[in-house]
């Protein structure tokens, strides 16, 4: 319990100390994993809603692999992208192993399955009749979808949440790929194992609680944005 105290005391003393390290590492963090979700939610959400709005040969097959994908343990991923982008792999000419990009694309593939699945599971609660009634009424193919995206707006941001969750707290996938890099690839994750591992408990519980922070806020920041009132 009073390593939990002296760990929070130490995590309000570094974010009002104003600690570049630190900072950097928080940046770094939200920068990764926001160019991340961003992928995954290019991709995620349209094929989300596709899958879950249209029946086609082959669609089940799709939706086995992305259920898999959603429950894939994200460090297998990392050995994936870890051979796909060494030396020795197809893609070792980018030069990106170690590197920020190489961490992009492990929290890509982690997130994307998460962002489409859900989304599609959000878009197939949607009323099927609504589609109908919209075309009815003269709307186009793209409109209509939006509109039934809009109905499941919920659980549409619930997904990018997901997404978010997942990516944010990676870390087994992002030790692989990034290497723990100070100053380059060093996240708050991997440097919460790397401060453990030394034995400096009080700052990686001071790490952990900035983490728990800074997912909370955002979580509430995609809450309000939802457009629905939580206080009721």
């Amino acid at each position: 319990m009073n390593e939990l105290l002296q760990g929070l005391a130490q995590a309000v003393g570094l974010i009002f100390s104003l600690d570049p390290a630190l900072y950097q590492v928080i940046w770094f963090s939200l920068l990764v994993s926001g160019v991340a979700l961003g992928f995954s939610t290019l991709v995620g959400i349209p094929l989300g809603a596709f899958l879950g709005l249209k029946q086609f040969w082959g669609r089940r097959v799709i939706t086995a692999l992305l259920y898999t994908g959603m429950g894939f343990p994200p460090v297998v991923v990392g050995l994936f992208v870890y051979l796909l982008l060494s030396r020795s792999g197809p893609a070792g000419d980018l030069g990106w192993l170690f590197t920020p990009n190489a961490i992009i694309v492990a929290q890509t593939i982690i997130a994307f399955p998460l962002v489409a699945g859900f989304t599609m599971a959000a878009v197939m609660g949607v009323d099927p009749n609504l589609r109908r009634q919209l075309m009815s009424l003269g709307a186009t193919g793209w409109q209509a979808t939006l509109a039934i995206l809009a109905e499941a707006r919920v659980g549409v941001i619930v997904s990018i949440i997901a997404g978010f969750g997942s990516v944010i707290s990676e870390v087994g996938a992002v030790i692989l790929v990034g290497g723990n890099i100070e100053g380059k690839t060093r996240t708050l994750t991997t440097a919460i194992v790397l401060e453990t591992r030394k034995g400096n408990f009080d700052l990686a519980i001071a790490l952990g609680i900035i983490l728990l922070l800074i997912t909370f806020l955002i979580n509430l920041a995609m809450i309000r944005l939802q457009g629905k009132n939580f206080s009721r």
